[in-house]
Parts: structure tokens; C-alpha cells; sequence
């Protein structure tokens, strides 16, 4: 049951992924995460916590609160708040951190609680609570944080809690450091797009003394600061002589300082950035520029140098009145900083930085491409061994089409409504070797003809009313995947015209704009329509259908495939009843001869639908043919037909019975040419034996 309930875990993870756009929701991650973690590890309370560079601080990950208030909106890990981080010795998790597992509170074979003596009041599992299980987060064999769950009642937690809440933290921890990666790559280019709009600060002088006010209150929001200051080393005396300086809170100090006053110097003159973590404990106050920084309250601290071609020339500075203010994405901000103050200075222009942005996306660009990955690791449900079916044609059609998934070769999938295509798409894409890469779907009859070459193909900003930004189509998404295009039949032939030209020539471009894109995709089509027909009715392009058509696998209908449909509703059952808190309940006999008689014209969308249906209506732990909800065509009652006389209304069931009437006529004659012969008897009529037991009893046959 626990292995179930993680892959439970696994498919709540993966969807969580696939929903992840430009911000990540830390209060979503847990509020949706929670309901699957609670059958595995009762709580009132969770918390992921992410240890920052250093190893000597952390941030609250995520939070979830079963009741009571969430204490760090808007000071989670990827709002990237430097006012949201705790020693490690705060919340209790210290002994976490260091690879040991945390039980308080959980009966007689628990670890004695031991509070911290500086207990800090954003603690969510301190208030109230009386029992907590934690453990370490690992990437790898590196600890990246703690996962930890509290309950406001005492001895709920046990080893066996411990357990869960260890393999729980295997699963989420190589999750949660790929969104950090992922979100501490996004805000890194997004703050270093920003620095390239500072050039609008020098517009009116390049002298430092005048613009340095103006500076700081631009910079602000890239790079947070108590106090700047810039100034240029006089030689030869070796003596900083600070220009400008802004202070929130002081009177500014523009006293010149001799460079050997300063502790940090040397590593500034050869064209080092100090961060300084913690100055009470970093600085020298014997030394008569470190007195400065630490008189004035000084904490933290990032020293930039201002090189002029292979010379030091000055400084600019960044200080903080509270410690552990700046981390290694905000070295690199001032690294920046302090080349756009250069380059203002000199006159030059900002290629250089927008070379290095487009070097950022690119490699933005490639973890989001890793996260695709991981997201289908994550996601194993798509591939053959999973699909529910044992009909020979049917296990006939897999087997063919994991053949053709290890190549790079056009599939067209094609049959009735509900018979599984998207899901048979993405066993193939998975068994392909393209399955690193993303899956990406696109229903080609959900979108007008308005809007289907924008998401195909994307759009340049401008394009049309209403086009702000820069769209990347799905043919770009799916670059190194599997593009998979649903209802192909039902494409206009304008974009008929458009997408042949994509298959020829493996090239396109964004709506509105020049720039040619190679489509490094696989595609597989599928319609539910007669393509044929299409374009014998020149409906289809006849060129294009070539062009799909490759390698053709036609899904059978439900109907056709025998006793799959107890296979797949027995699936249902558990898969839906899992979900729904009611176990696994049983078919009854008369469920299950429903289950087989029936026509299945939504085929097995349909039967997913009955089975849920009767899991919400039934009360004990057996599904009746009542519970489904369904009628075979014999047992449907005749449509009414428009007003025309009592003779139209006589004429319904007699077209009923004469239906019933042919149909036990045939099966009479099929036994009779089997000579009682009843597997020969069903192959005759195309169906399987328990259809033709279940006939041969509702027309009274079966003595």
C-alpha cells in the first residue's frame, strides 16, 4: 500500500511539474502535495527547508498548514529574500541538516525533544506542536535541506513514520533542486537584463559624484544595500579616495582610506569581489577602514573592483547592516554593476553584457530542457508495459508500434474516439530514443484556425494585436522530442499548406518574423476521421496525407477487443477507487456481463467513465451492472421520432424486435454451421465466446 501511495506521490509530482510556467507557487507545491503525503505521514504541519550556499543558513522551501496561519509568504527560497534566512540552528533542525533523522514527541522509542534555546517565532513547527519527523533532503550524496512534519497531537510518529518520511525526502529532493536551479537561473538573467537599462542613468553626466544617487536608487531593486559607495585608488600612495556614497540611515563619511587599512585590499587589487558573510567576524578593528565599515553597523558587504583595461583603478561598495546578506548571485550582480560603471565611464557600449545575457538564456534554455527530462522520469506511466490490453490484434498493434518507436519515422494513429491514441503517442515517445526530450500534445480541433499557425509554429513580439511578447510554438517546445498533433484531420488546408512544407524541408518561422528554425522533431498524427475519404473529397491534401501516413497503426474499438474491457475496467477500479478513498470493490456477475455486452460507442473513455460513476454511487464493496449507468443497444428504449401519426409511433418497436430478431436469427445460423462448434460459432460473428454466452442467454439459447 505504501509503494502505491508513493507512486501516487510520483504522479503528483510529475503533474506539479508539467504545471510549472514562468514563477513557481511554493504554497501550491505543499497545499497539493499534502493530500497524497497525509495516508503516508499524518500532519498538521510540513515544511521543506533549502540550505543555502555556505551551509550555515536556510530558507523555508515551502509550508503547509493543515490549520493556522502560513508564516513566510513572500520569504520563500524563490523569492530570494535575504531576510528569510535562518541559522541552521533555528526551527530545530540542525542535528537534520548534518544527515540524521529528527523524532520528537513519538512515544516511548523516540528521541527526547530537545528545543533550541534561541527558538525563532517564525518556527512553523514550534507553536502548538507536539510530535515532528524530519529528515535530510539529498541531491546526490550532498545534503540540500530538510523535509519535516508536525503534528499538534503527541505520540503520532514511530520509525516506521520516519521511513515514509524518508523516501518521501528521496523523491522531492532531486524535484526541489531543480526548481531552485531553475528559478536562481531565471532571476539571475532577469537581474542582469536590468543592469543594461542603467545606461539611461548616465545620460546627463558621467561624472560618479553626480549620478551616484540616481545610480543607487536604479540599482536598488537588482541589489539591495543599506549603504553605497564608489570610489578610485589615487596612486601612488595607494589611497582610496571615496567619490560619492549613499547611506539610508547616516550622515556619509567620504574620508579618504589608505588601501593597507582595509583587510580586504589585496584581494580587491587583484581583481577580486569580497563578500564579506559576517563583518564582526570577518574584519580586523584594529585596522582603520574596517572600523569604519564596522562603526557605522556594517554586517555584510560586497567589494567590487572597477578595473580600466588590466588595472584596478577603484571600487564600488555594498553594505548591509544585517550578516549573510549576499550570496554568489549577487557577487555576480555586482561584478556586473561594477563593468556597466566602467564601460559608462569609457564611453563604451553594452555589447559585451548583452553578449553575456544571451549566453545566460542559453543556458537557461538548457535547464529548462533538463527539467523536461526529469519531468519524464518522473512520469512512467506512458510507456507499453503499462497499457492494459490482451486481445491478440490488439497486443498485435503494440507490438508493431514498438517497432516503429525506435525509429524516427512518421506514425498515423488512427480509430474511433476514446481509444487510447494519446496514450499509445506517448508509449511510443518514451520508447523512443527521443525520450529524454519533451512530449508535447496539441489538439489541432480545440483551436480556431485563428490561433492553430501561432501555436504550431509561435510568434515574434509585434506580430498582431494583441502578440507583447515573444511565444515560442510547439514545434520549437518539442525540439528533441515528439510532437504529437490529435484531430490532424481536422486542420485547415491553409495550415495543411504550412505543415506539409514543415515535413519537406524539417524548417519554419514564427509567425512575424524572419528567422528560419530547424524543427528537430518527431511527429505522430491521429484522427478519429477517414483521411481517405478526405481526400478523395480533396477535404485532405493528398501530398500531406503521404507524408503522415508512413506508418499507419489503427486502434481497434472497444467493442472489438474482446474481454480487454474487464481487464481495463478492473484497472479503473483500482486506479479511480485508489483516488477516490473507496479501496478496490468488485465487479459483480451482472456488472461484468453488462460490462461485455454492451457497444462502447465512447470506447474506453466511456468505460472510465461508467467506472466512475458507479465508485460514487456505490456504498458497498460491489460494482452492479446498476451502479454503471449503461444499456445495451437491445435494451435502449426507441428514439422518438417527429410527430407523424399514430403509424410512426407503432413503427419503433417493431424495428427493435426485428433488429433482436435478425440478430438471434444469424447466431442460430452461426451454430448451425459450427455444428454446436461455439468458438467457431463467436469467430464466425466477430466476437468473443462470453459475448456469445451472454446473447445466446438473453435470447433464451443457452440449453
Amino acid at each position: 500500500m505504501a509503494d502505491s501511495r508513493l507512486g501516487d506521490l510520483v504522479a503528483s509530482l510529475a503533474a506539479l511539474g508539467r504545471s510549472i510556467q514562468e514563477r513557481f507557487d511554493p504554497q501550491r507545491f505543499l497545499a497539493e502535495f499534502s493530500v497524497p503525503v497525509q495516508a503516508l505521514l499524518p500532519h498538521d504541519r510540513l515544511l521543506v527547508a533549502y540550505l543555502e550556499e555556505g551551509g550555515d543558513s536556510f530558507t523555508v522551501f515551502a509550508e503547509h498548514a493543515v490549520r493556522g496561519p502560513l508564516l513566510h509568504e513572500g520569504r520563500y527560497t524563490v523569492d530570494f529574500d535575504p531576510g528569510g534566512r535562518y541559522d541552521v540552528d533555528d526551527f530545530g533542525l540542525a542535528s537534520v541538516f548534518a544527515g540524521a533523522p529528527l523524532l520528537i514527541g513519538g512515544g516511548e522509542e523516540s528521541t527526547p525533544p530537545r528545543v533550541p534555546p534561541h527558538q525563532s517565532p517564525r518556527d512553523p513547527l514550534r507553536v502548538g506542536i507536539r510530535a515532528r519527523v524530519g529528515v535530510p533532503l539529498y541531491s546526490g550524496s550532498r545534503v540540500i535541506g530538510a523535509f519535516a512534519a508536525a503534528s499538534f497531537a503527541a505520540d503520532v510518529y514511530t520509525d516506521a513514520h520516519v521511513e515514509n518520511c524518508r523516501r518521501i525526502a528521496d523523491l522531492i529532493g532531486p524535484f526541489i533542486e531543480n526548481i531552485v536551479l531553475l528559478q536562481r537561473e531565471r532571476r539571475r538573467r532577469q537581474r542582469l537584463a536590468a543592469l543594461t537599462h542603467l545606461t539611461g542613468v548616465f545620460g546627463t553626466s558621467l561624472k560618479i559624484t553626480e549620478v551616484l544617487p540616481r545610480l543607487a536608487e536604479a540599482v536598488r531593486p537588482v541589489l539591495d544595500f543599506d549603504v553605497m559607495g564608489a570610489g578610485l585608488i589615487e596612486p601612488p600612495d595607494r589611497t582610496l579616495q571615496l567619490l560619492a556614497a549613499v547611506d539610508d540611515d547616516r550622515p556619509v563619511d567620504l574620508e579618504p582610506v589608505a588601501l593597507d587599512e582595509l583587510s580586504f585590499a589585496a584581494r580587491v587589487e587583484r581583481g577580486e569581489i569580497v563578500a564579506i558573510r559576517d563583518a564582526t567576524l570577518e574584519l580586523d578593528p584594529h585596522r582603520m577602514g574596517d572600523r569604519r565599515i564596522l562603526d557605522r553597523g556594517g554586517r555584510s558587504a560586497l567589494v567590487a573592483p572597477l578595473v580600466f583595461g588590466d588595472q584596478v583603478r577603484g571600487v564600488v561598495y555594498f553594505g548591509k547592516r544585517r550578516p549573510r546578506w549576499y550570496d554568489a548571485a549577487d557577487v555576480e550582480v555586482a561584478r556586473a554593476l561594477a563593468a556597466e560603471i566602467v564601460l559608462a565611464v569609457q564611453h563604451q557600449r553594452l555589447a559585451d553584457e548583452q553578449q553575456r545575457l544571451a549566453v545566460v538564456e542559453a543556458r537557461a534554455r538548457r535547464l529548462e530542457q533538463h527539467v523536461e527530462t526529469l519531468r519524464g522520469a518522473l512520469d512512467e506511466r506512458y510507456g507499453f508495459d503499462r497499457i492494459v490490453g490482451r486481445a491478440p490484434e490488439f497486443r498485435a498493434l503494440l507490438d508493431q508500434a514498438r517497432k516503429v518507436a525506435a525509429t524516427e519515422t512518421t506514425v498515423l494513429l488512427t480509430g474511433e474516439s476514446g481509444t487510447g491514441k494519446e496514450v499509445l503517442a506517448r508509449a511510443i515517445h518514451h520508447e523512443s530514443q527521443r525520450a529524454d526530450g519533451p512530449f508535447v500534445a496539441i489538439n489541432c480541433a480545440a483551436l480556431p484556425d485563428t490561433l492553430i499557425e501561432s501555436e504550431l509554429f509561435g510568434h515574434e513580439r509585434g506580430a498582431f494585436t494583441g502578440a507583447d511578447k515573444l511565444k515560442r510554438g510547439r514545434f520549437e517546445l518539442a525540439a528533441g522530442g515528439t510532437l504529437f498533433l490529435d484531430e490532424i484531420g481536422d486542420l485547415a488546408p491553409a495550415m495543411q499548406a504550412k505543415l506539409l512544407r514543415v515535413l519537406q524541408e524539417r524548417e519554419f518561422e514564427r509567425v512575424g518574423g524572419t528567422a528560419t528554425l530547424r524543427a528537430d522533431v518527431r511527429l505522430i498524427t491521429a484522427t478519429n476521421r477517414d483521411l481517405e475519404d478526405a481526400v478523395a473529397h480533396g477535404r485532405f491534401r493528398d501530398d500531406l496525407f503521404y507524408r503522415l501516413a508512413v506508418f499507419r497503426l489503427r486502434l481497434p474499438a472497444l467493442r472489438e477487443r474482446g474481454d480487454d474491457v474487464l481487464a481495463l475496467a478492473a484497472h479503473f477500479v483500482r486506479a479511480l477507487g485508489a483516488k477516490m478513498g473507496r479501496g478496490e470493490p468488485g465487479l459483480s456477475r451482472d456488472a461484468r456481463d453488462l460490462l461485455l455486452a454492451h457497444h462502447w460507442p465512447g470506447n474506453i473513455r466511456e468505460l472510465q467513465n461508467a467506472v466512475e460513476r458507479a465508485l460514487i454511487i456505490s456504498d458497498g464493496a460491489l460494482l452492479t451492472a446498476d451502479h454503471l449507468g449503461i444499456t445495451t443497444r437491445a435494451e435502449r428504449p426507441a428514439a422518438a421520432a417527429p410527430a407523424a401519426g399514430p403509424a410512426a409511433a407503432a413503427e419503433a418497436p417493431a424495428e427493435a424486435g426485428s433488429l433482436a430478431e435478425l440478430e438471434k436469427r444469424s447466431i442460430v445460423a452461426a451454430l448451425q454451421r459450427a455444428k454446436g462448434n461455439k468458438s467457431r460459432a463467436a469467430g464466425a460473428l466477430g466476437i468473443t465466446r462470453t459475448q456469445l454466452y451472454t446473447r445466446l442467454k438473453r435470447f433464451g439459447l443457452d440449453d
